[in-house]
């Protein structure tokens, strides 16, 4: 037992068939000991449903989605050329596991192919290449002029890591256990987990942008194009999809996972027409490095929103 107050999240939905479907999702991640915000809106009528869809989070790896809509809107309108080739060497890149950042030796690739990577295998070395091209100040500018107040871009990737490690000592399990009792106490020591210096955004702010890509109405419409399909071949599905796998759905979405953080955003496609934006960002008092459960849940919540709101 923590000695902290029972949090209540504060429920939104247009109407109250809609509001019990919220209530059910923030029980059943209570349940696991989950905390944090959901938020899930038809495209096409508006109705939606979620819980503490306006609380700031840091984003983790969900960051590549604006920072991938910059570059790529620069490209569509002729400032960056995707064929430039930009080389990536892995004595001064960025932590990671997945594309360039797990790579032993310098590799050349083309800045487009930086973005293919970035979102569909999560490549911190490709998105902190973009962020030399496009450093986080300037993306954040961007958004401030398309009317994104609720995201705040601050920081390269890799700052996470340098943060941890400078925390812990290079000991992850001390970071992950130093981001837990911090979250309790509202005192980070690890700056990248503070609001005041993450990369941060609301479960609302990530859905507003959703749906302004999805309907063209943000950025250049090759751009918003592009960022649709890249999206749509993230090859991590754990989350969001793991309950909306059918020939009849397309999931278009991207993950963020640090610590004790586990987030998605994302679109379900119907061939009905039917449009679902969602946004699931999550935080645990779990000590472990894979939470399958957790994934599931929110696959879980993600069908039940998707359900109750589709035509």
């Amino acid at each position: 037992m923590s000695g902290r107050p029972e949090h209540r999240p504060a429920r939104t939905a247009t109407d109250g068939a809609l509001l019990d479907v919220a209530e059910a999702i923030a029980a059943d991640w209570a349940a696991l000991g989950v905390r944090g915000s959901f938020l899930a809106r038809h495209l096409g009528t508006g109705e939606q449903l979620g819980f503490d869809a306006d609380a700031p989070v840091p984003l983790a790896s969900v960051v590549k989605v604006p920072l991938a809509l910059v570059v790529l809107d620069r490209i569509a309108t002729g400032r960056l050329d995707a064929a430039r080739p930009v080389t990536v060497d892995p004595a001064t890149s960025s932590v990671g596991s997945t594309g360039l950042a797990a790579f032993r030796h310098p590799a050349t690739v083309a800045l487009g192919d930086l973005v293919l990577s970035m979102l569909s295998v999560s490549d911190n070395a490709a998105g902190d290449a973009l962020f030399d091209v496009v450093p986080p100040e300037e993306v954040h500018a961007r958004l401030r002029t398309w009317g994104c107040s609720g995201i705040r871009v601050r920081h390269r990737l890799n700052r996470m890591y340098e943060c941890a490690a400078g925390a812990a000592g290079n000991d992850f399990s001390l970071a992950l256990e130093l981001a837990i009792r911090d979250d309790r106490s509202g005192r980070h020591t690890i700056e990248t987990l503070d609001p005041a210096h993450a990369n941060l955004g609301t479960a609302t702010a990530l859905v507003d942008l959703l749906q302004r890509v999805w309907r063209d109405e943000i950025a250049h419409r090759g751009a918003t194009a592009e960022l649709r399909r890249l999206m749509g071949l993230q090859v991590f599905t754990q989350r969001l999809s793991s309950e909306l796998r059918a020939d009849t759905l397309r999931v278009s979405g991207k993950t963020g996972t640090f610590l004790h953080l586990r987030h998605e955003i994302g679109v379900v496609e119907a061939e009905s027409g039917d449009r679902i934006a969602m946004a699931a960002l999550t935080r645990c008092d779990r000590r472990a490095g894979r939470a399958s459960d957790i994934d599931l849940a929110i696959g879980a919540g993600a069908r039940d929103a998707f359900e109750a709101l589709r035509g």
